[in-house]
């Protein structure tokens, strides 16, 4: 016994004890022995098929291989125990189907070198095989020139009779022009993998989640899909459908109402990308991509990450895109074989492919001057205007079911445009009307616009990034989400620049001269190299608008010391000369446009349908001397920008002049400018806010301040 125990103890913690049978067997070399055929094949088949949907996507793609307009699928118990897909294709010939089903039998590949120039979704011919060694197969196909169709049974890859005792050759039978693919009991001799699987419904959707990406993607191809024994389908496309219709059958109205089209290619990386995505009046918790490259479905966990960085700079924290992109690359730049059922694929120059679509679909996001419309929503869905509830109550029965609980107070949230604003409230003199101008009546800005058929330049600069990644490290997430869901309230005092929104139940002070100056830097950055511009004809003289500046600045701030004095002419010689200078730089990046002689001929648009104030423009000139460094890369953008933001924020408008200033001249110019800077704000600049603005920390200081809780006044009144 003593002994037994000084041997336990010798033993190594954590050693698994051995059987005493194993302990007696001489442990001599185990011979290698080839695995039997039906073995390597179902280890095969468990490879390949992992669940019902992947059997379903090697059966789709090889229907639309045939050429097919129409495909009917047929689910029952989420593909376990039927899983039927019908097709008008071409059809297999009667000769083909008693090797259908072996292994490596294919009709779109014959030497290796094929796999490059592959265009086809299936090529290594192992669908129809693994499913055959897991599932009871059957097939029924007719040619075009064939009179009848045939219908075969498979079992581990070999044709077997469809009852005992009959012969295994496939039969004639009445069937129209295609294939019908029965996949029955699958998995039946795979009971741990069988076991599995949770629930029917949840194999369903992912059956549904496939079914509808390539509903969207292969044009002219109606698709069906709908469980066995019910009349209804799921998913019902046709196939003279839009792709946008189809992205609104299968996935709703409220992504199809928000897609804006991209392209994207580039000859040196061999590809062309084109597709739809959303705007950033659309974001959701989860990113849904539909992804095809060369036209097959697959997932890149690299593309959705660059996509989601994308769409962090124009949605809020937590938002995310819903985006469909189709990917074709040069054959001979792919490698197809990389995964067992092809979900990924390897492709030359994949980081340098990205970052163009990305910087593609950013381009298109950030062209809110050409591409974006902002709507207004004046009641939710499923609201009703007093007057509409009013009349439908005469003819429509009301329900009989139980009452819906009456909302708090307290938790009421202003949702109606149309309801009145504090504006409403304020002297007529100090506000300018807020109605949208007539058809026979100008624009609110008074300009007129031509588009460029120049191509979006793609910023590379890193100085750039490095700026933008700033501004998203800066990022005050609570302050972004209240700005991207806002209700704009009204303006409240245009000289001191405030104005009031709503966000939630609370009520906040804006100083929106202060958020403009952060909107138009990082709209600056967002378009660098992109930006529109307004034209001046005729020119105006560089050197005079300084002088104007210079001598301003001089007599409203005289110099306390002899130091601080200047002369007007010299300032005015070196500021023209370094904007001269520097012209070509200013033109490529900022479409701001100085002739040799020094005549300015524009300068940047940053927001159509919003003009900045000419009166302004001197000043800003003049501050591009002193305030904007010119000898460092990244300091000369940002601090160039930050100027270009300051002279864009709306200015500051004197008090309304008395109805008996002699100046009535001056009267009628700060009333027109009055109503031009309120429509904007309210029209142009908080819906822009709410589209795309990256509150930063900065603005907590002073720039929005809370004044108004709807909870916290009720517990004040219920003191009361």
């Amino acid at each position: 016994m003593a002994e037994a125990m000084d041997v336990d103890i010798e033993a190594p913690r954590g050693t698994k004890r051995k059987a005493i049978d194993d302990v007696l067997i001489i442990t001599a070399p185990r011979r290698i022995k080839a695995l039997d055929p039906d073995v390597v094949n179902k280890i095969a088949a468990g490879e390949i098929i992992v669940a019902p949907v992947h059997a379903l996507k090697e059966l789709i793609e090889n229907s639309v291989d045939a050429g097919s307009t129409s495909l009917e699928v047929v689910v029952k118990d989420g593909g376990l125990k039927l899983l039927q897909i019908t097709d008008n294709g071409h059809g297999i010939d009667r000769e083909d189907l008693p090797i259908l089903c072996e292994r490596f039998t294919t009709s779109k590949l014959k030497a290796f070198e094929d796999l490059t120039s592959i265009g086809t979704y299936g090529f290594r011919g192992e669908a129809l095989a693994s499913i055959s060694h897991i599932a009871h197969l059957t097939v029924t196909t007719k040619t075009k020139d064939s009179n009848v169709a045939y219908k075969a049974h498979y079992d581990s890859g070999h044709l077997v009779p469809a009852k005992p005792g009959q012969s295994a050759d496939p039969k004639p039978t009445a069937g129209r022009q295609g294939t019908q693919i029965t996949v029955e009991d699958l998995f039946y001799n795979v009971p741990t993998r069988r076991r599995a699987f949770r629930s029917a419904s949840e194999e369903y959707n992912k059956i549904l989640d496939v079914v509808g990406r390539y509903a969207v993607h292969c044009d002219g191809v109606a698709f069906s899909c709908k469980k066995s024994g019910e009349s209804s389908t799921t998913i019902a496309t046709h196939s003279k459908s839009s792709t946008v219709d189809r992205i609104r059958q299968i996935y709703n109205s409220a992504v199809a109402n928000e897609l804006i089209e991209f392209r994207s290619s580039d000859e040196k990386y061999g590809f062309r990308a084109q597709g739809w995505t959303t705007n950033a009046n659309y974001h959701v918790k989860k990113t849904t991509l539909l992804l095809f490259i060369n036209h097959r479905s697959v997932d890149s966990t690299n593309i959705r990450k660059a996509i989601e960085q994308t769409y962090s700079t124009f949605l809020p924290r937590g938002g995310h895109p819903f985006i469909y992109l189709s990917l074709e690359i040069e054959p001979s730049r792919v490698d197809v074989n990389v995964h067992p059922t092809k979900r990924e694929v390897n492709f030359l120059n994949e980081d340098e492919v990205i970052e163009k679509i990305c910087a593609d679909i950013r381009t298109k996001l950030a062209n809110v001057d050409t591409s974006r419309t902002f709507m207004t929503q004046t009641l939710l869905p499923g609201a009703r205007a007093p007057d509409e509830v009013s009349s439908a109550s005469a003819t429509i029965p009301m329900p009989t079911g139980t009452p819906k609980p009456k909302p708090y107070e307290n938790n009421l949230v202003r949702t109606d445009a149309k309801l009145r604003k504090i504006t409403s409230m304020l002297p007529s003199a100090g506000t300018g009307s807020s109605e949208s101008p007539g058809p026979n009546e100008s624009r609110p800005d008074g300009m007129e616009y031509e588009y460029s058929d120049r191509e979006p330049v793609t910023c590379r600069l890193m100085t750039v990034k490095e700026l933008r990644q700033e501004v998203r490290d800066d990022m005050h997430n609570e302050l972004t989400e209240i700005f991207a869901t806002h209700t704009f309230v009204g303006i409240v005092d245009e000289r001191r620049r405030l104005a009031a929104i709503q966000g939630g139940v609370k009520l906040f002070l804006v100083d929106y001269g202060m958020v403009c100056n952060e909107y138009f830097y990082q709209l600056g950055l967002t378009d660098f190299g992109n930006f529109g511009s307004i034209r001046f004809d005729p020119p105006l003289d560089v050197k005079e608008l300084l002088r104007m500046a210079a001598e301003h600045e001089k007599s409203n701030n005289p110099p306390t010391c002899e130091e601080d004095d200047f002369g007007v002419e010299e300032v005015v010689e070196l500021v023209s000369a370094q904007l001269i200078e520097r012209r070509e730089m200013l033109l490529e990046y900022f479409s701001f446009e100085v002739s040799e002689e020094g005549e300015l001929l524009s300068i940047p648009l940053l927001l159509k349908g919003y003009t900045p104030s000419l009166a302004k423009l001197p000043r800003f000139l003049l501050r591009l001397g002193p305030h904007v460094n010119w000898m460092a890369e990244k300091e000369c953008f940002a601090t160039f920008l930050r100027e270009l933001a300051s002279y864009y924020v709306p200015e500051q408008l004197p008090p309304t002049p008395g109805s008996d200033d002699p100046e009535d001249g001056l009267l009628e110019d700060i009333k027109v400018r009055r109503q031009q800077i309120n429509k904007a704000v309210e029209d142009f600049l908080f819906p822009a806010f709410r589209a795309r603005l990256i509150a930063t920390k900065s603005l907590m200081k002073g720039g929005v301040v809370e004044i108004a809780n709807l909870k916290g006044l009720y517990r004040v009144f219920e003191r009361c």
